[in-house]
């Protein structure tokens, strides 16, 4: 065990630790969304289906989802400055593997430790910004992290495209490498020797086992279910029960453990159990049509990855900017106040985005993607400090972890599955509903078929040319149907906000010291 041995840093060697947390923050986020659009370019590469080559994403979530809960037991286990520097570093060596690798078990296989050694790097670097930054500028180093958070996942698909298409998508993980490794060196130079209170707690290996279980395949239904058509595969159906059975034992053992694997006691706070469902909600819809919109772009408006990730990026810009300001005057401006302001602004903007046509053009899209923005970067830092402000300092890492879980798990996992889900299933309703008029009978589809003709085409082509109309009409009435959605709900989440107590942000806080909890609140 060993003793409390904090040292304060001078301005210069803090700004340099944050650029070294951040970048351990970066290249894993990255990762979660670099490879997406290299899917086809790797299942050619090593021989196999495009279907097949989705594996390379899950097997990295899947791996990755099981670490995130696991944080605060490592943390408390092994100090989470040596966690960080290991995971950082192993992260580097597992990069370098997944493109040295031959074929595609190989692949996975490195995912799969990619995955589990990045799983800590988000929570982590999150929690060492809020322990080493003085309680005055603990929101400007939020702000400067969840710039990092936005940014990645926008950046991923552009930057995927362009390295696959250039260098080959084994570059997509060497890149990681110097970033990685530069990462480790300066956080090991400026915090390594750094000492905290660490416990050599038991490890609870049937809690542990509950654990991947139930997370492994909760992942692996998430990333499958559409494709495989979700419970009425039979695969699906045995995951899906899998999981709940693997929750259903795990979440009272747990519970009743002297040691348990996961500390779920900061769920006794309002502010962390409010703030997350909220972030877990809002994120859902949020990265649902993160997703949704670079997928119709591809498949309806013939974009390719590069642009259709061009067309989303301006949602990246005012965040860049702003989110550090924001977390900067954070402790004088009400929180709640500030995520009421995104909420609104999101629901503002989905609602614009529900009147989009197939006609629309780049800049029509690129517009308000830019105003949404200010959302974006009004949403992470009000969040995290409304959930973790209650939060004493040697628990900081497992509940960073357990809000982090569920931001990309419950949020992003089940966002995108449901959103993709969704608009698939409506595009066959609304392509049902709009075929019943489509009849030869129909003035319009007379007009539309003897104009097709008198362009040239044969009676075939020009049936052709009515269905895929037909079918585009579909998933755009499908996509503005379900923004319209995301715009109701944004909506409802903004009054639970109130529900929570303004953030206290007091300069001579003690670390040691416990807010009072839910049960005394």
């Amino acid at each position: 065990m060993t003793t409390n041995n904090k040292k304060i840093l001078d301005p210069l060697p803090l700004l340099i630790l944050t650029l070294a947390l951040g970048m351990g923050t970066f290249i894993q986020i990255l990762d979660t969304s670099i490879a997406n659009v290299a899917i086809p370019y790797i299942a050619g590469d090593l021989g196999v289906s495009p279907n097949e080559g989705t594996w390379v994403i899950t097997s990295f979530a899947v791996s990755n989802a099981i670490i995130l809960p696991l944080t605060g037991f490592l943390s408390q286990r092994y100090m989470d400055v040596r966690v960080f520097i290991w995971s950082t570093a192993l992260f580097s060596l597992s990069s370098w593997a997944c493109g040295f690798s031959w074929s595609l078990s190989s692949l996975i296989f490195f995912r799969v430790i990619q995955g589990a050694t990045g799983g800590t790097l988000i929570p982590l670097s999150q929690s060492l910004l809020l322990k080493n930054y003085p309680p005055e500028k603990k929101g400007l180093a939020l702000g400067f992290w969840s710039t990092v958070v936005i940014v990645a996942p926008i950046l991923g698909p552009i930057l995927g495209g362009y390295i696959t298409d250039n260098y080959g998508w084994r570059w997509i993980f060497y890149i990681n490498i110097p970033i990685g490794l530069l990462s480790t060196y300066l956080t090991w130079m400026l915090i390594g020797d750094e000492k905290q209170k660490t416990t050599k707690v038991p490890l609870d290996y049937i809690g542990l086992s509950l654990l991947i279980i139930a997370i492994a395949a909760l992942q692996i239904l998430l990333d499958q279910g559409d494709q495989m058509d979700w419970f009425s595969s039979p695969f699906i159906l045995t995951l899906g029960c899998i999981s709940a059975i693997g929750f259903y034992f795990f979440i009272p053992w747990n519970y009743l453990s002297k040691h348990p694997v996961v500390d779920f006691s900061c769920f006794q706070y309002r502010n962390f159990t409010i703030a997350t469902i909220l972030s877990a909600l809002g994120y859902m819809v949020f990265f649902g049509s993160v997703v949704l919109v670079p997928l119709w772009l591809q498949t309806e408006q013939g974009y390719t990855a590069f642009w259709a990730g061009i067309a989303v990026a301006p949602i990246g810009i005012i965040p860049l900017f702003l989110s550090v300001l924001v977390g900067k005057y954070i402790h004088i401006i009400d929180a709640r106040a500030i995520l009421t302001f995104s909420f609104a602004m999101f629901s503002l903007t989905f609602y614009w985005f529900s009147g989009f046509v197939t006609d629309i053009s780049l800049y029509q899209i690129m517009l308000p993607r830019f105003i949404q923005g200010l959302g974006v970067a009004c949403f992470f830092v009000p969040l995290v400090t409304i959930a973790l402000s209650p939060i004493p300092h040697d628990k900081l890492s497992s509940a960073s972890g357990i809000f982090n879980f569920t931001r990309l798990v419950a949020g992003g996992g089940i966002g995108t599955s449901l959103f993709v889900s969704m608009w698939n299933r409506w595009h066959q309703y609304y392509h049902a509903r709009i075929a019943e008029t489509a009849t030869v009978y129909a003035q319009a589809t007379v007009e539309f078929l003897e104009d097709a003709k008198a362009l040239g085409l044969r009676n075939e082509q020009a049936l052709k040319l009515l269905d895929n109309t037909v079918n585009n009409q579909a998933f755009i009435l499908s996509l503005n149907d379900l923004f319209f959605l995301a715009s109701l709900m944004f909506l409802v989440l903004i009054p639970p906000i109130w529900l929570c107590y303004a953030p206290k942000h007091d300069e001579n806080h003690n670390e040691d010291e416990e807010l009072e909890p839910l049960i005394a609140d």
